[in-house]
């Protein structure tokens, strides 16, 4: 039984992230301190964040779209650690390390999400979640 938001492994595992994140940014130039590093420790910190705000909202719809913000920093921390490895900031396994940690996180939000759309849905089936845009475009 989930009680609090830290008992949600979707929350607990994007703490990792955030410490990774930290670290990394802690040897990055000083001259980004304004940029990049803020920009990462910003996002990270962000997703479990959202988690934590989603959770206490008072209905699992609204759960469900901060579930989506939630994504949305995490592709922001995807694409800006590539960034700091493609400006020779960060090396390759640092990165990998570091996406590994995001992979594993995107597959938690998107397997709760689709748990509470498919709540909603049960709930109300003519009121269910339309489909991500994305959902709608050909497999490649």
């Amino acid at each position: 039984m989930v009680e609090s938001y830290r008992d949600l492994i979707a929350w607990q595992k994007a703490m990792e992230p955030v410490e990774s994140i930290y670290k990394l940014t802690a040897r990055l130039p000083d001259d980004e301190r304004f940029g990049l590093i803020a920009q990462l420790r910003r996002a990270a910190v962000s997703i479990p964040s959202t988690l934590a705000e989603g959770h206490a909202r008072t209905s699992t719809r609204e759960f469900a779209r901060f579930l989506s913000i939630a994504r949305g920093s995490l592709a922001e921390v995807e694409t800006e650690v590539l960034i700091a490895e493609r400006l020779g900031f960060v090396g390759n396994e640092e990165t990998r390390t570091t996406l590994g940690q995001c992979d594993e996180q995107g597959r938690l939000l998107r397997g709760l999400k689709k748990a509470l759309d498919q709540k909603i849905a049960s709930r109300d089936p003519h009121r269910a979640l339309a489909p991500h845009p994305s959902s709608l475009l050909p497999a490649q």
